[in-house]
């Protein structure tokens, strides 16, 4: 048992990499407001090396720019993360990174909302790989790392059941 994830994280990151094992597919990570955790809950499972491509923390806009390749002219008018701009942003990283898929997470953590109006305990949550999608999800909290830790255990359900609802890919 770990002391930084929760239970449920240990089971998610466990179910998703045995899925991934099992299928010889591979995933990248893209997060902000997580601070990390994603990425951490993925390469706790022992024998990570065999699906997890890679990741980052892009928390600012300039990190979105330099290290996932998005163009600065799909941050013209930014007022907050979009369910598009991760999407984009998750695409971007995944295939920089040569993944079958990719998780990416963006919120506000708190305990302030976001220069949008947003709330704080917002968060984007977007898959990218067999299958996309990204959506808002909120938590009614303004505690930052209760947030943070949310949006871990978010992003982590996300993905495991976009694996789960897409059978196995020809990549090996």
């Amino acid at each position: 048992m770990s002391t930084f994830l929760t239970p449920e994280q240990e089971t998610l990151a466990e179910e998703i990499a045995a899925l991934l094992i099992e299928r010889g597919e591979t995933v990248a990570v893209s997060e902000g407001t997580s601070g990390g955790l994603v990425s951490a809950a993925l390469l706790w499972v022992a024998g990570a090396s065999k699906y997890y491509r890679g990741g980052g923390v892009l928390y600012t806009l300039d990190s979105r720019i330099a290290l996932a390749g998005v163009p600065r002219a799909s941050y013209a008018d930014y007022r907050g993360t979009t369910p598009a701009l991760l999407a984009e942003l998750t695409e971007a990283v995944r295939a920089r990174l040569d993944a079958t898929w990719c998780i990416g997470e963006s919120g506000l953590a708190g305990p302030t909302g976001g220069r949008s109006g947003a709330p704080p305990g917002r968060t984007t949550v977007a898959v990218a790989g067999p299958v996309t999608r990204a959506e808002v999800i909120e938590t009614g909290t303004t505690d930052r790392g209760e947030n943070m830790s949310r949006f871990t255990t978010i992003a982590l359900t996300y993905l495991r059941d976009a694996i789960r609802e897409e059978p196995a890919s020809a990549q090996a």
